[in-house]
Formats: structure tokens, C-alpha cells, sequence
């Protein structure tokens, strides 16, 4: 089974809101990072995902956010775990509870900020609002 998953868009500026309140909020060149995490996820795959955002070369002139210090706005998103192939309503079961998976996407944002990056986050577990201007549109996903 593929591992932790992260939807990842270059944006000129994101944010979250949560009950009328922003959370997180990113200007400028930056990356929006959604990041599904699954049953068998590790603090090892968390590790290789941060990396992996911070230096990824999808930035304007083929920089990584390492290259210019853009921010990362991160939030959790169990629903890129959801299964739509049978009936109309999706499943969740490859999905990690909360338990699980809050912890990973934490050490995510932990391992970027040890490498030197800006992370804002979304409320794990919250009826998120996110909103992002998307540059390209330039999105790409990751499987660890």
C-alpha cells in the first residue's frame, strides 16, 4: 500500500480559516500542502515528505523553497485517502484516525521548520476553509 500522500500546489498565497477566524495564512510565492496520511505511516516517511517540500524545484525559475525561504502553508486532509471506485459515496478506510495521523502531519511541520522553513498550518481535526490563488496552476502529488 502507498504510504502518507501530499497534494501540492504552488500558490501565490493561501489560507485557512476555521469558524470565521484565519488559522494559517501564506503571501507570495509559496507552497499549499495537503497531506493524507495512511495506517502504516512513520515518523521515517514524515521525515522524507519535509524534505522532499523543501526541496522541490516547482517554484518560479525552478527553485525550491529552500533556494528563496517561500513559506509552506500545510494542512491535514484525510479525504485524499477517500475510495469513490464502488457505489457514489466514498470510504475512508485507508485513512489513519486522528490518533494516528495528527502526530505525523505535526512531525511534517516539525521537520520543516528544523530544516528552516516558515509553516503555517491549518486545525487538524476542524472544518477548514482554504482558499489559494494557484500559480501555473502548477500542482503536483507525492507518494512516500
Amino acid at each position: 500500500m502507498v504510504g502518507m500522500r501530499a497534494v501540492v500546489q504552488r500558490v501565490d498565497g493561501a489560507r485557512v480559516v476555521v469558524g470565521g477566524e484565519a488559522v494559517g495564512e501564506i503571501t507570495g510565492e509559496g507552497l499549499c500542502v495537503l497531506v493524507g496520511v495512511t495506517h502504516d505511516d512513520t515518523p521515517g516517511k514524515a521525515d522524507r515528505l519535509a524534505r522532499k517540500l523543501w526541496g522541490l524545484r516547482i517554484l518560479e525559475g525552478e527553485r525550491s523553497c529552500s533556494d528563496t525561504g517561500a513559506p509552506l502553508l500545510v494542512v491535514s486532509q484525510f479525504t485524499l485517502y477517500g475510495d469513490a471506485r464502488k457505489g457514489r459515496r466514498p470510504t475512508w478506510q485507508a485513512a489513519a484516525p486522528g490518533p494516528v495521523a495528527e502526530p505525523l502531519v505535526e512531525e511534517v511541520c516539525a521537520r520543516l521548520r528544523a530544516l528552516g522553513a516558515r509553516v503555517e498550518t491549518g486545525r487538524f481535526g476542524a472544518k477548514m476553509e482554504v482558499s489559494l490563488t494557484n500559480d501555473g496552476p502548477f500542482t503536483v502529488l507525492l507518494e512516500f
